[in-house]
């Protein structure tokens, strides 16, 4: 089993952000700061397809989680992204993406293919990862746990769910169905799903499609207009308040 290794700490604003490697893979840890936690729970997230764990988006949900709950949020670098390194596997697909994207083809049928193959190397590193941070004491083996992931992070997302009884509500969005919708089948957790109406890449059926695969009785669509990458801001505030709900913590509004 594997144990966490903490590498580098810093603080700001309350917030305290820890670099570690699990595994040998290299990830971000943001916690309140320790005078004002008790055990807390915690929230997992993967970023999109050619983030890290780092990017803004990344560190700004986590503060949101942190800084607003009380929460613990965690993030890994995906094969192939952040300080991994890309195999001949991810080079050659990602070739073939902007080929298709300078050529004006459909780029979901690559997405989809790659997703699917990260997510296979993913899965297993997200759970020695929950196994790894429940030892900490301030976490616990016991505590409620979500997981936020959006674009390539809910193609590891789902996967990763379906097969981890120990994830309690999470929040996922804008991804083909193709490979994910028997998995998602699988999950009956609360859900929150967004969609933008206008992608250009994903269409509202292939949205929709997933979304009504997921077996929960409890589950949000969030439909925004807009293309892919215009997601509002406003749905991160949500999906905190989702979590501050099924997690149970209230949501501290930020200055």
């Amino acid at each position: 089993m594997h144990s966490l290794r903490f590498t580098a700490e810093s603080s700001s604003n309350g917030v305290v952000e820890r670099d570690f490697t699990v595994g040998g893979v290299p990830g971000v840890l943001w916690s309140p700061a320790p005078e004002a936690a008790d055990r807390a729970p915690l929230v997992l997230m993967a970023h999109g397809g050619g983030n890290h764990k780092k990017h803004p988006a990344m560190a700004g949900r986590a503060r949101l989680l942190t800084a607003g709950c009380g929460f613990h949020v965690a993030v890994i670098d995906a094969p192939g992204h952040g300080d991994r390194p890309r195999t001949a596997h991810d080079e050659a697909e990602i070739a073939e993406l902007f080929r298709a994207r300078a050529a004006g083809e459909p780029e979901g049928p690559i997405v989809v293919r790659y997703n699917d193959h990260l997510a296979r190397l993913a899965v297993p590193e997200y759970r020695a990862l929950l196994a790894a941070l429940q030892k900490l004491p301030e976490i616990g083996a016991d505590g409620p746990v979500g997981f936020w992931g959006i674009n390539m992070g809910t193609a590891i997302g789902v996967p990763f769910v379906a097969a981890e009884p120990r994830i309690t509500a999470a929040v996922f969005g804008q991804h083909w169905p193709d490979a994910l919708a028997e998995q998602a089948k699988r999950i009956s957790i609360p859900i929150e799903f967004d969609l933008q109406w206008d992608d250009e890449h994903i269409s509202r059926e292939e949205g929709l499609a997933l979304f009504d695969a997921f077996a929960s009785k409890e589950k949000s669509l969030h439909v925004n207009a807009g293309a892919h990458k215009e997601l509002p801001r406003f749905e991160a505030d949500s999906a905190v308040r989702f979590f501050a709900r099924h997690l149970g913590r209230a949501v501290t509004p930020q200055a």
